[in-house]
């Protein structure tokens, strides 16, 4: 990894907390001992008031939290976090702002995703979808797209480590800042989404990388984080690539190596 490189957040394959060792045997029937990915279910509170279980490795609950509650349009820059109160004995997370606000209309329209660990969405999916509007004036080098993949390709990972587990990274320009992990692809980007707001990054200028599919569910959260750019190694949902197209998203699939195809807002594409 280059020595410039400085990540804000990265995985730490060393946490013992995240991952196991496991007997098994080989395709010739030799004993072998693997690493494996360990999630844990990670119930989050609002206000006292229960809002989801997940499944997580739960390295950053505190962010995962409130990133959760941000994308389901439950948290808004105009809220006041007070609190945010890990228990990791009982597996819960409460997160505390400065009024009540009931839920129930969101927590009653409840929607299955195609995220892995069945990720949910409540209310109105596409809820600010429509008030969002992405910088068009940000451009992306290929030369950085090929410098970040290989970056983020060559960085220590849980997916290194023990796989099972996809990632998200924001990136600024050809520099990766922000790199998550967990066993669902939208956790990872909750997580990093929590990250910004309790930072108060933007991410109007800003180009976020994810291992998973370019799926709707995918497009509208990076939509709603204001960031112009989503790039992925994996491919593309039609659903996906309409979201995109509306909403003037740049939608880069199949990043791998210096190929990658693009499906949605090439206008944002510096070809060299």
């Amino acid at each position: 990894m280059p020595e410039n490189t400085k990540f804000l957040i990265k995985p730490n394959p060393s946490d013992q907390r995240l991952t196991e060792k496991v007997d098994g045997l080989d395709q010739e029937g030799q004993a072998v001992t693997t690493s494996v990915t360990v999630e844990r279910p990670l119930t989050l509170f609002l206000n006292g008031q229960e809002i989801v279980t997940m499944m997580s490795i739960c390295d950053y609950p505190e962010f995962l939290a409130i990133g959760y509650l941000v994308n389901q349009n439950m948290l808004s820059k105009e809220d006041e976090v007070t609190a945010i109160e890990y228990e990791e004995d009982i597996e819960t997370v409460v997160v505390r702002t400065n009024s009540e606000t009931n839920f129930e209309d969101k927590l009653k329209k409840k929607t299955l995703t195609s995220g892995c660990a069945q990720g949910t969405v409540f209310g109105d999916l596409m809820e600010k979808f429509d008030e969002v509007n992405l910088s068009p004036d940000i451009k992306l080098k290929t030369s950085d797209l090929y410098a970040v993949l290989k970056i983020i390709n060559t960085a220590p990972s849980l997916y290194l480590e023990a796989g099972a587990i996809h990632g998200c990274v924001l990136c600024d320009g050809a520099t990766p800042i922000l790199y998550m992990e967990d066993v669902g692809r939208h956790n990872a980007v909750d997580k990093i989404a929590g990250y910004m707001f309790l930072n108060d990054i933007s991410g109007a200028d800003k180009m976020f990388y994810t291992t998973g599919r370019l799926t709707s569910e995918m497009v509208i959260k990076t939509v709603q984080m204001g960031i112009p750019i989503l790039v992925s190694r994996s491919g593309f949902t039609a659903w996906g690539v309409d979201l995109a197209r509306q909403a003037d998203l740049t939608l880069v699939g199949r990043a791998r190596g210096e190929r990658f195809i693009v499906l949605a807002g090439d206008h944002r594409i510096q070809y060299e």
